[in-house]
């Protein structure tokens, strides 16, 4: 009962999109009626010339030519009523899918991040195509069918009752034995088309993972085993559609034209027994024509109830999104005035039952400069999401510029805090588009500042070698960028936002030690007027830091600068002699190949 109330309450919602625009949804009711009626008329039409004139042997030129001329007129106007009501319908239809796609996208985009920890993106993806173009279908297609053959369905049984309504009897005994059929395929088949659904969500999860995981997987030699993956899951969604397909073999056509079988030879029984002089020759045709015509309604009315039950389903999921709690933000519009952060016995959990972060306090006065540090798992990159505002504090507070994170509105927190991560996201477009990020119209862009963004961050000259300039696609466009001037890219959009505060979560971790001296140098101009927050492994990008902070498991277990945390034997040390002696060694390494090296070509000298 409840799955039933669900679905109803699905079918009114997407009913109800339909009804938002009742003057295009009316004209186009208007021409359903009117091309029904037209097409009704012909058995009429040819009735009245059996009865009256094939019966009775009388043949008048005029009438025969009134008689053929209104037919022919009366099929070619229900063509073309079909045709204009049909472009109503698919405008109306295609208007609804294009509004319910932007709301579904807009809340996805909207979604706290927790949202996507567990959500595997190709799913994403197959909510906003195939399940918006399963909706897609009912618009087009189901809504269309039903209101043009329940409206057909409608006009007939008035045209026959007026004609005879024994016979009409006949036929209103088949419509509740086909509605059964109906309720009774739909019951058995939603569970098998939800299956299939969720099956190819899965199919298109791994076929996004396995892509953008295509280096890994032919590294590790992992070829055969996803491909048997993607093929069981293939097997399975092929399987469920067997299951589907078999049902409607045998719930849908035949069923339906077994029934129509049993209600022609009554209509013909009934005849025997009645004679013509109750209804004739004429209304026996008539009938027939109607009850094919009102077959054909019926058989296509039940095979929409494929399309209706796909639908549904996936407007289940669908609504799911819509109605997700969006990310929460505060009402304070005031921007930030300083780059003054604090934390104040923070705790954070990301399932409610495993601590991540416990008792963090730290302070970063405005224009400071503050380093995260610690071993893998330690928390930085966490705590670093809870500045952000990414994720709800569990226990404490952190507070911006002396107001607490929570109450500061959507467009104060994202243009006041910026973070550069690890792997920046380059578009595939221009340069400037790179840059500025969609912030202004092409029409208030300033080149000029542009062009500053990039010389703060030692990437002017780079884009100036380019024969396109600022208009360079990068991403698969013209143009591809280092790691390391992806992220100088990355810091040009932050000197061209010029937020309060800069986080930068191991934006140094994959870069040579030239690129660091411009990441370092490009950081030293921004902190003329912003905080500061560095995420780093390589302890040599933070030895400025104004405070240090050490996290282990969660806890800050040391704090203060970098020569404090040496002269105490504890963590931070530690990392920093394993660093120093890593980079010894890389060091050494280098020197013995250049040894080598000239070794071999004196030898070939000699």
């Amino acid at each position: 009962m409840e799955k039933e109330t669900i679905k109803l309450s699905v079918l009114t919602r997407l009913l109800n999109y339909a009804l938002a625009d009742k003057k295009q949804l009316g004209v186009a009711l208007g021409l359903l009626f009117l091309a029904s009626v037209a097409d009704v008329s012909g058995p009429w039409l040819i009735q009245h010339f059996i009865d009256n004139n094939i019966a009775k042997d009388s043949f008048p030129t005029s009438e025969l030519v009134i008689l053929a001329a209104a037919y022919i007129g009366l099929m070619i106007t229900t063509a073309w009523l079909r045709y204009l009501q049909s472009l109503r319908f698919n405008e109306l239809a295609i208007g609804v899918v294009q509004t319910v796609r932007k709301q579904l996208f807009g809340k996805i985009i909207n979604q706290p991040l927790s949202a996507f920890d567990y959500m595997p993106s190709g799913k994403l993806i197959s909510r906003i195509t195939n399940d918006t173009e399963s909706l897609k279908d009912f618009y087009v297609h189901v809504i269309g069918t039903v209101l043009k053959n329940v409206t057909l369905i409608l006009v007939m049984l008035v045209a026959m009752s007026l004609l005879s309504w024994r016979l009409t009897l006949v036929v209103l005994v088949l419509l509740p034995v086909v509605v059964g059929v109906m309720m009774l395929y739909q019951r058995n088949s939603s569970e098998a088309y939800r299956k299939m659904r969720d099956l190819l969500a899965d199919i298109n999860a791994s076929m996004s993972e396995s892509i953008q995981g295509m280096s890994l997987i032919q590294l590790m030699r992992q070829e055969k085993a996803f491909y048997n993956q993607f093929s069981e899951l293939t097997a399975k969604h092929l399987a469920a559609q067997r299951s589907v397909i078999k049902l409607n073999g045998f719930m849908l056509r035949p069923l339906i034209d077994f029934l129509s079988g049993v209600a022609l030879l009554s209509l013909v029984a009934l005849f025997g027994v009645s004679g013509v002089e109750l209804i004739g020759v004429g209304v026996l045709y008539a009938f027939i024509s109607y009850l094919g015509r009102v077959t054909e309604p019926l058989i296509e009315l039940t095979q929409q109830l494929s399309l209706l039950q796909q639908a549904l389903v996936a407007s289940e999921r669908i609504f799911g999104f819509i109605d997700a709690k969006q990310q929460g933000y505060g009402d304070d519009p005031k921007p930030l005035a300083s780059g003054r952060l604090e934390c104040r016995e923070v705790d954070f959990s990301y399932d409610g039952k495993q601590p991540v972060l416990q008792g963090i306090n730290v302070g970063l006065s405005h224009r400071g400069f503050l380093a995260l540090v610690g071993h893998t798992g330690s928390g930085k990159s966490t705590l670093a999401s809870l500045m952000m505002g990414f994720y709800p504090v569990g226990k404490g507070l952190i507070s911006l510029d002396g107001r607490p994170l929570s109450s500061l509105s959507h467009e104060v927190l994202r243009s006041g805090v910026a973070m550069v991560q690890q792997d920046p996201h380059i578009l595939s477009a221009s340069v400037r588009e790179n840059v500025t990020l969609g912030r202004q119209s092409a029409s208030e862009v300033d080149d000029r500042v542009i062009w500053q963004a990039l010389e703060a961050v030692g990437l002017a000259e780079q884009v100036q070698r380019y024969d396109e300039g600022l208009d360079t696609l990068l991403g698969s466009g013209a143009a591809n960028l280092s790691a390391g001037q992806k992220q100088l890219l990355a810091l040009a959009r932050v000197w061209y936002r010029k937020p309060k505060i800069l986080i930068l979560d191991e934006a140094t971790a994959n870069i040579d030690s030239g690129t660091e001296r411009h990441i370092q140098q490009a950081l030293n101009n921004l902190r003329q007027d912003m905080s500061v927050v560095v995420i780093a492994h390589r302890l040599s990008t933070v030895i400025d830091a104004d405070e240090i902070l050490v996290l282990h498991r969660g806890e800050a277990v040391e704090r203060g600068k970098h020569h404090e945390l040496l002269e105490y034997d504890g963590h931070y040390r530690q990392m920093y002699q394993l660093q120093q002696l890593g980079d010894h060694l890389q060091q050494l390494e280098g020197e013995r190949g250049i040894d080598e090296t000239s070794r071999t070509e004196k030898q070939e000298a000699g």
